[in-house]
This record gives C-alpha cells, sequence and structure tokens, in this order.
C-alpha cells in the first residue's frame, strides 16, 4: 500500500471561481479524501516487549503487539497479511550479531518472546557442542497484519536473526545467527520444511524478486551466502568486505548491495562479475535499503551505544555515489521506504524513535516514539 501525501489533498485549489468550479474542486477533495482512506498505510518496528504498528497517515502509534523479550526483525509478507518477526529467548547470549570488533552492534536483547495474549511461547535450549552453556533456541513468529492476532510460533535455530518471506508466498526464511544456517518455514504448514548451512554469523538479508535466490550477509566472515531457493543450497560465497550485516538486491537480480559494518561503507555487487565497489557512509552501518525503482539504497548508520552514529546515508546506485546524509536520532539500525519512495523510515535505537524522512527534501519530517531498543522495521 501507498501513503498518500498530505499535500495532495492541500494542492487542491478550494478558491475558485464560479458555482461549477466549486462542485468540482468540492468532488476532487472528496475523491481524495476518499483514495487517502483506501491507501492506509502502516508501518510496523520490531522492539524489546513487542511490536509498534504506527499509522504511516498521522505517524501516530495505534497498537502495540506485546511479547515477552526481544523482536529482533519484523517483515510484512509480500500480499501484506501477515507480519513476521524473530524472536530473542529470554537469556540468550550474545545477541544481535551486529556487534562487531569495531562497532559492537550485536544484539544484547535477552529476552524470550512471548504472544499477543492467545499463545505462550517458550523456549527450547540444548547443550553448546563445545558443553560451555546452554544454546538457546529461538522463535518464528506470524501475526495477521489485520488484527495483529498470533496465528503460529515456529520453532527455529539459536539466535535468530532476521525474516524475509518470498515474493511468491511459499516460503518464510530465518537465518540463524549461531548455528550458521537459515531455517525455510512453508508458509502452508507453518512448519521448516528445511534448513540450510551458509557462512559463519548469517545475519540480514533479502531474496530476489524472483524468488530463486537469498543473498545472506555471514557477519562472521567477509561473505556472502547465495543459496538457490529451488534446490534449497549454497551455490556459492560473494567475499564482499569485513562484517557484512545486512543486504539488498536489485529487482532485476543484477546488482547486490551489502553494509559492511567493519569498514563503514557499502558494498555494491555486480552479481553478472562478482566485482566489489565500495562506497564510505557513516559509523557502524547496519541495515540498508534499496527503493523500489532502484535508484537509491539507504544506509541506517548506527555506531556503538558508547558512540552511537545518527545518519542515514542516501547512495545513488548508478553513479555508486553519497547523494545525501540526514540527521536523524542516535542509534539509526533498521530503514526502509514507502512503496512510492516518497518517505523514508529509520528506527534510531538508543532514542527508542523512528525518523520519518522526506526522500525529495532529504529532511525529517516526523520522529515518533516507538517501543524500547527499536530494530528492524517494515512498512504495508
Amino acid at each position: 500500500m501507498t501513503v498518500l501525501a498530505i499535500s495532495l489533498i492541500t494542492s487542491i485549489s478550494l478558491a475558485a471561481c464560479g458555482n461549477t468550479t466549486d462542485n468540482k474542486d468540492k468532488e476532487e477533495v472528496s475523491l481524495a479524501q476518499n483514495e487517502q482512506v483506501e491507501s492506509a498505510s502502516f508501518y510496523f518496528t520490531a522492539n524489546e516487549g513487542g511490536i509498534s504498528k504506527v499509522d504511516a497517515t498521522t505517524n501516530k502509534v495505534i497498537e502495540t503487539i506485546e511479547v515477552e523479550g526481544s523482536v529482533h526483525n519484523v517483515q510484512i509478507s509480500p500480499d501484506d497479511k501477515i507480519i513476521g518477526a524473530t524472536v530473542v529467548p529470554s537469556g540468550a547470549h550474545g545477541a544481535h550479531a551486529e556487534q562487531t570488533e569495531k562497532a559492537e552492534t550485536q544484539d544484547e536483547h535477552g529476552k524470550a518472546h512471548g504472544s499477543n495474549g492467545e499463545e505462550t511461547t517458550e523456549a527450547h535450549s540444548e547443550h553448546n557442542e563445545d558443553g560451555h552453556g546452554e544454546k538457546i533456541n529461538g522463535m518464528a513468529l506470524f501475526f495477521n497484519a489485520e488484527t495483529n492476532e498470533l496465528i503460529k510460533q515456529v520453532d527455529v535455530g539459536s539466535h535468530p536473526a532476521h525474516i524475509v518471506f518470498t515474493e511468491d508466498n511459499k516460503y518464510a526464511v530465518v537465518t540463524n545467527n549461531e548455528d550458521n544456517n537459515i531455517s525455510v518455514i512453508d508458509l502452508t504448514t507453518y512448519e521448516v520444511s528445511t534448513q540450510v548451512t551458509t557462512g559463519k554469523g548469517p545475519h540480514g538479508f533479502r531474496i530476489s524478486k524472483d524468488s530463486k535466490f537469498a543473498y545472506i550477509a555471514n557477519m562472521g566472515e567477509d561473505t556472502v551466502s547465495v543459496i538457490d531457493m529451488e534446490s534449497m543450497k549454497e551455490t556459492k560465497k560473494i567475499t564482499v568486505g569485513k562484517v557484512p550485516v545486512t543486504t539488498g538486491i536489485t529487482t532485476d537480480g543484477n546488482t547486490l548491495v551489502t553494509t559492511l559494518n567493519g569498514e563503514n561503507s557499502l558494498a555494491i555487487v555486480d552479481l553478472t562479475t562478482d566485482e566489489v565497489e565500495k562506497v564510505e557512509v557513516g559509523e557502524g552501518p547496519a541495515q540498508v535499503y534499496i527503493q523500489s525503482d532502484d535508484k537509491f539504497a539507504f544506509v541506517a548508520n548506527q555506531g556503538t551505544p558508547e558512540n552511537p552514529s545518527n545518519s542515514v546515508t542516501k547512495v545513488d546506485l548508478e553513479t555508486k555515489e553519497v547523494v545525501a546524509t540526514i540527521e536523524v536520532g542516535k542509534g539509526a539500525h533498521g530503514i526502509v521506504t514507502s512503496d512510492d519512495n516518497k518517505y523514508v523510515y529509520a528506527t534510531n535505537m538508543y532514542d527508542n524513535t523512528v525518523s520519518v524522512i522526506d526522500n525529495n527534501s532529504n529532511e525529517v519530517i516526523a520522529t515518533v516514539s516507538v517501543g524500547g531498543v527499536p530494530n528492524g522495521i517494515t512498512i504495508q
């Protein structure tokens, strides 16, 4: 769905000559208002203790889906009907692997996610292979995007990071950061159909528009794993640079981007040759998002708790140059654009807010208070 800018309504002239013109103007206003209602949009943030649902027209939180523990990532399904979220259980150590040698952004969410009150989520644990303590498996939660009711809890691997739906709506995929694999969930049964081995520390990722390939950023090494979603196997690894955190893929499937937290840069990969070019961004880049027409990529620069960054870097994917650096809140982490590319939304982990950016002026036009330590963000 697309957010209809308020300016579309106010720009209609209401002061005109003659009754015919007045009636025509009133009809235009009425049509615009109806269109605004029909195109109502919401964005969701993954927080400590729940998910904030925000009306994108008013930028007001309208509901909080409460869960026990930390929601690390949240995604809307391609048909806008399902919200998927990853849950880091209570007592999990080392959390979100965005903490690195340099930026130490690894998630320290240490709580188990529960439900919206209808079901109770329970963490499953097992001993680590090295015998030191317990490895606590996490969960993926699926909610009805309209009613916010819990549909299903699915047990996945240890320290689940991101969740992404395939565009054909067949699967939801979860990266298990401490297991070095992904869980593939069949959306007809809400069961894990298979697990696929990746590189070390799989974290953020995207799936190609044709649903054929997943591109997994491996934070524990310098690579991106390419997963064939038909054979369910890793076909290759692309060396990109130090501490890749998340990825993005253009709609034609030819260009891959990934944030390099350890290099303060964005790697841009030509997938026809695997050639890598790098663009300097802010300190401690976390997530990246490519707008729907593939013109710009937006990088949320998080920094560290001790030295948080507060910027979003806008990169022109054709020229591979930074065209704007936009000041936002402290600890910018999650990033997404509206479907019409008019607005950019960034979560600010250390301010507990979302910055709403006008993509034309490159300025923050609203700051929205959400739940504690907001991580991932998605828009309906």
